[in-house]
């Protein structure tokens, strides 16, 4: 019996069984999709999981099981690969992804480009935190895993920053309003 018919029926053992079999060659495809260690290990993650969910699909008269693995990790590093164009890159966000005029012709291109100045006086791993934030859509915890730090601290990170920016916009629009 193959490693995914003991997953499909139920065999609890034949799960760290089949991270051990086809492991390398899961991560040595993952890493080939992603961009980094860290989307790799997510990957592989999700692959595995996928597999334990779809185990009972496996039908050896069709093909190898290790044909089966292949595919089933190919087409989910695709959907991964597919949803991750659609998100700006990294060096997108590096690179700020907000276009602002240097002659503002309205109020809100003001207040834009005061906000952009604020941003771009806070520190480089402030503004990486608020980019995953505002930008990627990760939430606190997630921001956390990627980037290793405390909980609290990103919580406290971004939200200092953010009253920052705040704080520099409000200044700039009462000061245009005084004007």
């Amino acid at each position: 019996m193959s490693l995914l018919e003991r997953i499909a029926n139920g065999e609890a053992a034949a799960v760290r069984e089949i991270i051990d079999q086809y492991g390398d060659l899961i991560w040595s495809l993952a890493s080939r999709f992603t961009h980094n260690d860290a989307d790799a290990e997510e990957a592989v993650q999700d692959i595995f999981v996928l597999l334990w969910r779809k185990a009972d699909q496996y039908d050896r008269t069709v093909g190898a099981e290790v044909t089966f693995v292949s595919v089933l990790a190919r087409r989910c590093l695709i959907d991964r690969w597919r949803q991750a164009s659609r998100r700006p890159t990294p060096a997108e966000l590096n690179a700020g992804t907000v276009g602002v005029s240097d002659s503002p012709t309205t109020e809100q291109d003001e207040i834009a480009a005061a906000a952009l100045a604020a941003f771009d006086n806070l520190e480089s791993e402030q503004q990486q935190l608020i980019r995953l934030s505002i930008i990627l859509g990760c939430s606190h915890s997630a921001i956390a895993q990627i980037t290793g730090l405390p909980l609290g601290t990103v919580k406290t990170r971004i939200r200092t920053g953010l009253k920052a920016i705040g704080k520099h916009v409000k200044r700039h629009t009462e000061s245009g309003v005084q004007q």
